[in-house]
């Protein structure tokens, strides 16, 4: 073998060679290091192995034999059932294989096999048989803790217990202990060798967990010190120091139409305190569907706007930039400030003397485009950011000299996902709604129970209130979703509600269509709205209290959650009913969270745990590393210490930590937070 390093190709390794190393890739796995981080899913105490005369039923045993006796058989539909008597000292019992014609071609009779699976009874045949998981030719070199790996098509059990065995004896010693004695002490890890070896191949079970912890710990306690050092860089730079004019905010907080939350009041504070300091504000805001994010953003732009800075606010949809515009020019509309509104739709329109005399901007995407020039920008907010790249916010703020910086989501993000993803900001959490908000009520409704529904929205509607029918929209099937909803529309005006007006709203109209519909909806010209998920964020019509979101199990939680969000803005009660046909689990468990809570942190948590991390918060936007070991669902606790342990790191010894993120940096592939790990 060649001069081995951790980065060496995998192929280089004896056994492994070019094909085998194609396969290996398809697993993740390119290199000798990550070879050592390919954990095994799964561990076969093989010092359980059963006679076969002592079986009974049962979900899962080991036996080990010889091959007596072969039997292909095909049923009527082709369907294919190898059965191969295995017997040992005590006796004999039928193994089975489903499907797997060309296994006949691979067993003899003598051949020693060692089996795992099912023990079932057979109506048919009148006895026991055993239904095969996982076989191996028995070779007599038998550990009795084996390693049960992910594999792929090519690439055989034996064969990568047999790569990583090599691994291990020629490659072990390259493995350097980084982490400080202290800190393996106060969080009781092992070391780091030791771990790799006992992950691999543990002389008893019990060795596992451990082992997997240490490994584990290791990729967290590096992503935080990354995430550590890029705050304090941040921290470093120089910022504004904007100063507090506490005459001028008090009226205008006085001159609010309502009084702010304790909560509100909090998070302003915060806000407040980074926008006086010199170092530039990297605070995310974080609060649910309704909690008055935006009139926090507002009093942080009045701020910036009364030193003599320009504020600029994006939106992910030109609906909700439309939204915060009229919004924000009723909260400031005694102060003469000027606001400009810059969405695809108006660009063209606006002209560069009007962008460089806004106080404050408002728009889309379209705020990145060249020849958008601020005359000083301040601060810069954004809004629903998972919905931008990284680089769509790094080219907002470059248009200023290091502005603050404030991030606002909707969208409930677990803790354990908010330490990975946004551990370099700062974060504020508004966890109250406005007084005189009623919760909303959750119904599910069968499709026996939809006329029931239909006539409570008559009711409701006959006392002034309006309506959303929420249809499923999924890009495989545009076109027919799109067909649905406009024949939802046409049934629902012609067929069930013909003295009323029934809208339509989807994502393939133009900005000023959907701004039209909206308008009617708004001035109660139409009482019914049918639309796709084009309202999931940030649409604010208070008199709409009725919401039908049809297929209901075709939504993800949070996005049910978002959609719900839409009604309940006002004092009146709200109501959503979910019709739907729920049969996974998955889709079961969704609708459940739904009916039982409206607190969105909780929905948060369940969602996390059903779709896990990369599909909850997309990992290509977000920057969620790549952790090959470490699951932040499960290991939410070792997050905590190994957070604790890199900041307290960082603050007693930022040298040790600059070294060991250094060495330590290529454990961690991803991004976070609009920055690439570097």
């Amino acid at each position: 073998m060649p001069d081995l390093k951790l980065n060496t190709p995998v192929q280089y390794l004896k056994g492994v060679g070019p094909k085998v190393a194609k396969l290996f890739k398809k697993l993740g796995v390119e290199t000798i290091e990550d070879l050592f981080y390919f954990i095994p899913r799964d561990y076969e105490d093989r010092s359980q192995i059963k006679p076969i005369a002592k079986l009974s039923p049962s979900d899962s045993e080991i036996i080990k034999g010889e091959v007596a006796g072969i039997d292909h058989q095909l049923t009527r539909n082709r369907f294919s059932i190898l059965k191969v008597t295995i017997t040992d000292r005590s006796g004999a019992i039928v193994a089975v294989w489903f499907n797997q014609p060309y296994l006949e071609r691979v067993f003899r009779k003598g051949m020693k096999l060692i089996l795992s699976g099912k023990v079932e009874y057979s109506s048919y045949e009148g006895a026991l048989q055993f239904s095969v998981k996982d076989y191996e030719v028995d070779t007599g070199e038998n550990p009795k803790i084996v390693p049960i790996y992910p594999l792929t098509e090519g690439l055989y059990p034996k064969h990568v217990r047999k790569v990583i065995q090599i691994a291990l004896e020629n490659c072990l010693d390259l493995f350097k202990e980084y982490l400080p004695d202290q800190i393996k002490a106060k969080y009781h890890l092992s070391d780091l060798k030791e771990a790799l070896l006992s992950v691999h191949y543990p002389n008893k079970l019990e060795q596992v967990a451990p082992a997997r912890q240490r490994l584990a710990f290791d990729e967290l306690f590096v992503f935080q010190i990354g995430m550590g050092l890029r705050k304090n860089k941040l921290k470093k730079e120089p910022g504004i120091a904007f100063g507090i004019k506490q005459n001028k905010l008090e009226e205008f907080i006085r001159d609010l139409p309502f009084s702010l939350t304790g909560s509100q009041n909090k998070v302003l504070e915060e806000i407040l305190n980074d926008m006086q300091n010199p170092q530039p504000m990297n605070r995310l805001l974080q609060g649910d569907v309704g909690s008055g994010k935006t009139i926090i953003a507002t009093i942080a732009a009045y701020v910036a706007i009364t030193n003599g800075y320009q504020a600029a606010l994006m939106a992910p949809t030109e609906i909700l930039a439309q939204q915060h515009y009229l919004k924000l020019n009723k909260f400031t509309e005694k102060l003469g400030l000027k606001i400009v509104l810059l969405t695809s739709t108006t660009s063209k329109k606006v002209a560069q003397r009007e962008l460089e005399e806004a106080d404050l901007m408002i728009g889309t995407h379209a705020l990145l485009e060249k020849k958008v020039k601020f005359r000083r920008l301040g601060l810069v907010i954004i809004d629903e950011q998972h919905r931008f790249g990284v680089l769509q916010r790094a080219n907002l703020v470059q248009k200023g000299v290091t502005p603050d910086v404030l991030v606002m989501t909707a969208t409930p993000i677990p803790r354990s996902l908010a330490l990975t993803v946004y551990g370099d900001l700062d974060r504020s959490i508004i966890n109250e709604l406005p007084p005189g908000r009623t919760p909303i009520k959750t119904h599910f409704v069968p499709a026996a129970k939809r006329r029931s529904a239909y006539e409570f929205m008559r009711e409701k509607i006959k006392e002034g209130r309006q309506v959303f029918i929420v249809c499923p929209l999924v890009e495989e099937s545009e076109e027919l979703d799109l067909k649905a909803a406009k024949e939802e529309a046409d049934y629902l005006q012609k067929e069930v509600f013909p003295e009323l007006k029934v809208g339509l709203m989807h994502g393939r109209m133009t900005g000023e269509e959907k701004d039209r519909i909206m308008g009617k909806f708004r001035d109660k010209k139409i009482a019914i709205l049918v639309s796709t998920t084009v309202i999931e964020v940030g649409i604010d019509i208070p008199n709409a209290t009725v919401m039908i979101i049809e297929h209901a199990e075709r939504f993800g939680l949070a996005q049910l959650h978002q959609l719900r969000g839409r009604i309940g803005r006002g004092s009146e009660q709200s109501y959503c009913f979910l019709m739907a046909d729920p049969k996974s689990p998955e889709a079961k468990a969704r609708i459940k969270a739904m009916l039982e809570t409206n607190d969105g942190f909780e929905i948060a948590e369940v969602d996390l745990r059903l779709r896990g991390p990369g599909e909850f918060y997309g990992t290509r936007q977000s920057g969620l590393p790549n952790f090959r070991v470490a699951d932040i669902i499960r290991d939410d606790k070792l997050l905590q210490e190994a957070r604790v342990a890199a900041l307290d790191l960082i603050a007693t010894d930022q040298e040790s930590a600059r070294n060991i993120w250094q060495s330590q940096r290529e454990k961690i592939k991803g991004t976070f937070s609009g920055a690439t790990l570097n």
